[in-house]
């Protein structure tokens, strides 16, 4: 297992009620009891969101939220995971980036997060090493699999995907490393494509990306229970 992060509290099986407000889920308990968790998620969760579905939610015990559960997992009846957190993924990869454990940026000594670019623009991480161009690293969590094994990102129109392909490009076009990684938080897929039904801008900004010298990356994860790890890179 490469890096990754394991959740603070151990997490308890749930069946989902429903989904609502976006951030909103209404759960059922092993023992009956409905509660409402907090949903960190602000996609369309397509094909995640099925009532019925069983779902594994973080206790907290958090004075200052309201909520007292987090949802991040849904098991597939397969046995597979889905990681519904955004908020995994960064928290995985910086692990495995200052760790070295990342072939593609093995070679980079300092990792920066959430550094000012672009227009009013944080890029997810800031590698730099001696002797290097910087890498400017934008992450996205990938969960939409509308068939057996294949991956897809956006699960809904992305204008801000589509401007932080946009600002890529200006980095490339600057001399420096550019990089658009997809973390697919599911343990049942081995491929990934652009869903450019769901957003053609956003398939078509990518396509000029590639073109500017944006590089991509896509990487699967290891997932459980007890917490969510970087995997493999997918084939190109």
């Amino acid at each position: 297992m490469t890096g990754g992060m394991k959740f603070s509290r151990p997490l308890i099986r749930a069946t989902l009620i429903k989904r609502y407000k976006r951030f909103l889920a209404d759960c059922r308990l092993q023992d009956g009891q409905e509660i409402t968790a907090h949903c960190a998620n602000p996609g369309s969760m397509m094909g995640l969101a099925e009532p019925g579905m069983r779902v594994w939610l973080e206790p907290n015990d958090d004075p200052k939220k309201k909520l007292k559960y987090g949802w991040r997992l849904v098991e597939h009846a397969s046995g597979d995971f889905t990681g519904v957190d955004t908020s995994v993924p960064n928290r995985a990869l910086r692990a495995a980036l200052e760790a070295g454990q990342i072939a593609a940026f093995a070679a980079y000594s300092t990792v920066r997060a959430e550094v000012k670019y672009g227009q009013n623009s944080r890029i997810d991480f800031l590698l730099s090493g001696a002797g290097l161009p910087d890498a400017y690293v934008e992450v996205k969590s990938v969960t939409l699999s509308r068939q057996p094994g294949l991956a897809e990102f956006p699960d809904s129109v992305t204008a801000r995907g589509a401007k932080h392909l946009r600002e890529l490009s200006e980095m490339a076009a600057a001399g420096h490393r550019a990089v658009m990684l997809y973390l697919v938080q599911r343990t049942d897929c081995d491929r990934f494509a652009l869903a450019g039904d769901i957003d053609p801008t956003y398939a078509a900004e990518f396509t000029r990306a590639r073109a500017m010298g944006v590089e991509r990356l896509v990487i699967g994860t290891q997932i459980s229970p007890e917490g969510v790890a970087v995997g493999q890179p997918f084939a190109d």
